[in-house]
């Protein structure tokens, strides 16, 4: 008999498909929130005018902005905007933007419930990898200001209760977690995300779809997973391209956002990413590639090293994406290709004499603990950087 748990977030509404002022002044009146603090893209915020609308919308109720939080959501710009919000008695934090800005909204509040006060503080925060592969996450706070999170991009942050930071010291991104960190509400609005760089889009679906691939192909996967799964490599297979035929097509872009609801909702299930997702950390946090590229440049030699444990689930993968006869590595390796997006590690700037480092720093990863073919040394993320280079 198979057995399993599915675990159902702590996100009260998703919206999807109505314009965000109107969306986020309904949500704000019915939270009663009065002092709400904002943390924006800085592209939104000064090149478009998409952030004074959402200023607008908010009225009297708007008590803050802060837009210069840069990628991979570094420890000190986190303190810097959680000082801004404790100094406003911040009620309520809304996010525009990128996974870098969701996740700030998410350890603004940990900051704040938590009394984070320098950047020492985070440690005291964060989970931390054991030697057999489990994670201790510590006794934290549960952060009691909550989250209404507008996503610009597709990398899915805003569906989970975890948020990756960054410690520019070290050179590592690391991990945050709690059951409540995951946002309350979460507004999807195509319209805005027009305003994105078009690479950043699409990059970030391939991130999404990693997602969704990594997730059917684990060995925790489960049949209502496996659907989600399915359907997000889908969606995302034939509205991605479409957006970059035509990036003004707004039902191409909710196809978009829908689908990576749903890559994020099937690992709910129990399903676990692999050495795709343990890898692309490392590279954003110590390489600096942009959170989307990760995946572009390293998901398909992923996924060829993993063939020999799992060609099974790697065919549902293909064939979710319309292309059966096919490798699931080559058919989102042709897909990348489509979309304009880099495919070695070269292209973003990742030279041979970072492997070791990145192999070392991944090996410290949980993901690669729960990658379908075991890896138990630094040499087999060599190889796989090697295939990449």
């Amino acid at each position: 008999m198979r057995s399993g748990t599915y675990s159902f977030t702590a996100i009260e509404r998703i919206i999807y498909g109505q314009p965000v002022a109107q969306a986020l002044h309904a949500e704000v009146q019915r939270l009663a929130a009065n002092r709400v603090f904002v943390i924006a893209s800085g592209t939104m915020t000064r090149t478009t005018g998409e952030t004074s609308r959402l200023r607008e919308a908010l009225g009297a109720r708007f008590a803050g902005l802060y837009d210069r939080m840069p990628a991979h959501t570094p420890r000190d710009a986190v303190l810097d905007a959680a000082n801004a919000a404790r100094a406003v008695d911040a009620d309520l934090i809304v996010t525009f933007g990128g996974g870098s800005v969701t996740d700030a909204g998410k350890m603004v509040r940990l900051c704040l419930q938590n009394q984070v006060t320098d950047v020492d503080g985070f440690d005291r925060l964060r989970a931390t990898q054991n030697v057999d592969g489990t994670r201790t996450t510590p006794r934290i706070d549960a952060p009691m200001v909550h989250q209404i999170a507008i996503p610009t991009t597709l990398s899915g942050g805003e569906f989970t209760p975890q948020a990756g930071c960054s410690d520019p010291r070290r050179k590592v991104k690391q991990g945050y977690r709690h059951p409540l960190l995951v946002p309350r509400i979460i507004i999807l609005d195509p319209a805005p995300t027009v305003r994105t760089p078009l690479w950043v889009w699409l990059s970030t679906g391939i991130r999404g779809l990693d997602h969704a691939a990594e997730g059917l192909c684990s060995g925790f996967s489960d049949p209502v997973s496996d659907a989600m799964f399915e359907r997000a490599l889908a969606m995302l297979s034939e509205a991605l391209p479409r957006v970059k035929q035509a990036p003004l097509d707004l039902d191409a872009r909710l196809e978009c956002q829908l689908a990576i609801w749903l890559s994020i909702a099937g690992r709910q299930g129990g399903a676990q990413m692999g050495a795709s997702h343990a890898i692309g950390h490392v590279l954003g946090g110590t390489c600096g590639v942009a959170h989307g590229h990760t995946s572009c440049v390293i998901l398909p030699h992923v996924l060829r090293y993993n063939h020999g444990a799992n060609a099974d689930r790697q065919q549902l993968v293909a064939a979710a994406m319309g292309q059966p006869d096919k490798p699931a590595a080559d058919a989102i390796a042709a897909l990348i290709g489509e979309l304009g997006q880099p495919q070695r590690l070269s292209e973003v700037d990742v030279s041979r004499d970072q492997f070791q480092v990145i192999a070392t720093h991944t090996m410290n990863e949980h993901y690669i603990q729960t990658n379908p073919r075991a890896i138990t040394h630094a040499e087999q993320i060599l190889e796989i950087l090697e295939a990449a280079a």
